[in-house]
């Protein structure tokens, strides 16, 4: 039967079928208290830069016009439209456009133009001081990952993972369903609403009931991170992982690095989002799927574990509000996640 994801501004949660399974360990520390940046009012205004892969002005401008559209205001920054081979500008050039918005008080929310790659080189060029004192909402998936996990760890700071820019259609009235609920979703957290995801059973599901600060990103850039002044710390918290373009045998050597490092041992939760793969090679199949993979790593723990979750590089990519406390259920009859 196929998926169907539902998007409600309003909802709260309901109640849901669980089993004796422990969430949390009694060993296991208690997260801190995320800081939450003010929710965006009409007239606000939202930066613009690249912190990581190129763009153009032009290619801004169906995401600039909905955005306006919604009553905020926009600022581009000087990152848009510079090129430095993939990137968006040099690492200075980059760096110092993300630093502006970071300082700039008229900028409630700073929204990522793409992912690409290039985020890595400049986070420990930023300096946080402004931001700390003044938090401001960053938007953006994939390479973003890098700021999410820096601003949770370094700054204990929520941040929202939605699609950017590249992602919204160059024809409102053309564009799918799907793409439409999973923008103005953007709006919804930006602006405080609650929201509420669901999504059909996956027999690979493990039912349970986690309520806990909701981290995680890209599966490899966290990998990536370990170690660092970024690397994401997850005890006590629900954990959301997503990737494309990696071989199966790859998301399971992640996954093995996961475990191995004790980032999924103390969880409250986990949720796998799309994994949009590259097929095996011919005469060195792996053999296993991302449900076996994952599936073999939480083996020995008891939290809840949802599958198919509508977040990665997919259509139906929809807003997390990264940090902030979310309940998670997974039930027989299909799973839900709603920010509290």
């Amino acid at each position: 039967m196929k998926r169907r994801i539902f998007l409600s501004g309003l909802a709260a949660a309901g109640t849901v079928f669980t089993t004796g399974f422990k969430v949390l360990d009694e060993e296991r520390l208690p997260a801190k208290e995320v800081k939450i940046p003010p929710y965006l009012k009409p007239g606000d205004s939202i930066g613009i830069c690249s912190p990581a892969g190129h763009t153009t002005f032009a290619q801004l401008q169906p995401a600039i016009q909905v955005i306006e559209s919604w009553g905020f205001k926009t600022k581009t920054g000087s990152s848009i439209g510079k090129r430095d081979y993939s990137m968006g500008g040099t690492d200075a050039q980059r760096a110092a456009d993300l630093q502006q918005m970071l300082d700039d008080p008229e900028i409630k929310a700073i929204m990522c133009a793409r992912g690409g790659y290039g985020t890595i080189r400049i986070i420990d060029q930023l300096d946080f001081r402004k931001f700390k004192e003044q938090p401001k909402w960053i938007i953006g998936f994939s390479d973003i990952t890098v700021l999410h996990c820096h601003l949770n760890k370094q700054l204990n700071t929520a941040s929202i993972h939605a699609k950017m820019c590249n992602s919204f259609p160059a024809d409102w009235t053309l564009a799918d369903p799907i793409q439409i609920e999973t923008i103005l979703s953007i709006r919804q957290v930006l602006t405080g609403l609650p929201v509420k995801y669901t999504t059909n059973p996956v027999s690979h599901n493990r039912i349970g009931r986690a309520e806990a600060q909701l981290v995680g990103g890209n599966l490899s850039i966290i990998e990536n991170l370990a170690g660092t002044a970024s690397d994401l710390q997850t005890d006590g918290k629900i954990l959301f992982v997503e990737d494309a373009g990696e071989y199966v045998y790859n998301v399971d050597r992640m996954f093995w690095n996961l475990k191995r490092s004790g980032k999924l041992a103390n969880l409250a939760g986990l949720i796998i989002g799309g994994f949009r793969l590259k097929p095996d090679d011919p005469g060195d199949e792996f053999g296993r799927t991302v449900y076996e993979v994952v599936t073999e790593k939480v083996k020995d723990y008891a939290y809840p574990v949802c599958f198919d979750f509508p977040v990665g590089h997919q259509k139906n990519n929809f807003a997390l509000k990264c940090g902030a406390k979310h309940i998670l259920n997974v039930a027989i009859n299909g799973s839900s996640v709603v920010s509290i």
